[in-house]
C-alpha cells in the first residue's frame, strides 16, 4: 500500500484547524459575550481575569465580541506557523526584548502550556517534510555488510551517523562517522599497540592519531593498505565540519560513504 505523504499533510492541516488551542476558547468567549451570557465565565475563569473582560466588554460590546472572534480566526489560520515558531524558539538563541509577542499568539501559548499540541504538531509537519528527501537519500546507500564484528558501540554510531544523514543533519553525520570508525578501530587493534597508543596519547587518541599509527604499523594490525586512504577522507571532512563549518549534503554522502566502506576493510576478517 503506497503512503501518500501529501494526503498526511492535509491531514495534519485539518486536524491543526479543528483542534488549535485556544480557538475554542477564544471563539466560547466571543459567543457568549454576544448572546448576553457573559456571567457564565465567573465560574471558569479566576476572578480578576473575569473582572477585567467584563470591564472590556461593559466598555465597548461589539468591538469585544469582534475582538475575541478574530483572536479565535488568528489561532486557527496561524497555528501551524505558529507551532513552527514554538519549535525554532527551542533551537536557536533567542534574544531578549526582540519584539513584542502578538496578543494570540502569547493566549495560545499559555493555554498549550501543558497539552503541548504546539510542538507536536511542528514536530509532525517538520518530519512529513524529511519523509521524502529521507526517502532520496536512502535509495544512495546500500547495506554495510562485513565479515567481522566490531562493537555495539560502533554500531550506535554508524546508526546515528547515518539517520543525521537522512534527516539532513549533515554536519552531525561527519561528525559521528569519525566516531565509528575511532570506535572500530579501537576495538581491532593488537592489544601491544592499544596500550603503545593509550600511553602515548594519554588516553586522547583522535581518528587521525589513531591513522597516524595504523599507517606506520600495517603489518602488525594486519589492516587492509587501503584503508589509511579512505579513512582519512573521512577524517578531513569531519574536521571540516568540526572547524571550519556547516557541511552540504554532498560532503555529508560522500563522508558516509567513505566511513562504510573503510568499515568493510577494517572488518573484513
Amino acid at each position: 500500500m503506497a503512503i501518500e505523504i501529501d494526503r498526511l499533510s492535509d491531514l495534519l492541516l485539518q486536524m491543526a484547524d479543528q483542534n488549535a488551542p485556544g480557538r475554542e476558547f477564544s471563539a466560547a468567549i466571543a459567543e457568549l459575550a454576544r448572546t448576553g451570557r457573559f456571567a457564565q465565565l465567573r465560574d471558569v475563569l479566576p476572578p480578576v481575569v473575569y473582572d477585567e473582560l467584563w470591564h472590556r466588554y461593559q466598555s465597548n460590546p461589539v468591538a469585544f465580541v469582534e475582538g475575541w472572534e478574530h483572536l479565535a480566526h488568528e489561532m486557527q489560520q496561524g497555528f501551524i506557523q505558529h507551532a513552527r515558531q514554538r519549535l525554532t524558539s527551542l533551537t536557536r538563541l533567542q534574544h531578549a526584548g526582540n519584539g513584542s509577542t502578538p496578543a494570540w499568539k502569547s493566549i495560545q501559548r499559555a493555554l498549550d502550556s501543558r497539552q503541548n499540541d504546539l510542538l507536536r504538531a511542528a514536530i509532525a509537519a517538520e518530519f512529513l517534510d524529511l519523509v521524502e528527501p529521507a526517502v532520496a537519500r536512502a535509495t544512495h546507500l546500500r547495506e554495510c555488510v562485513v565479515a567481522a564484528p566490531s562493537s555495539d558501540e560502533a554500531d550506535r554510531y554508524l546508526d546515528e551517523a547515518t539517520r543525521c544523514y537522512f534527516f539532513a543533519l549533515f554536519t552531525a553525520c561527519a561528525v559521528m562517522c569519525r566516531s565509528v570508525l575511532e570506535e572500530a578501530i579501537k576495538q581491532k587493534l593488537p592489544e601491544s599497540l592499544t596500550k603503545l597508543i593509550r600511553s602515548r596519547y594519554r588516553n586522547t587518541a583522535t581518528l587521525g592519531n589513531l591513522l597516524h599509527e595504523i599507517n606506520n604499523n600495517l603489518l602488525a594490525t594486519g589492516i587492509d593498505a587501503a584503508f589509511p586512504r579512505i579513512a582519512n577522507q573521512v577524517n578531513d571532512i569531519g574536521k571540516k565540519a568540526v572547524h571550519q563549518g556547516l557541511l552540504s549534503e554532498d560532503e555529508a554522502r560522500t563522508c558516509l560513504q567513505n566511513a562504510r566502506e573503510a568499515l568493510q576493510m577494517l572488518l573484513q576478517r
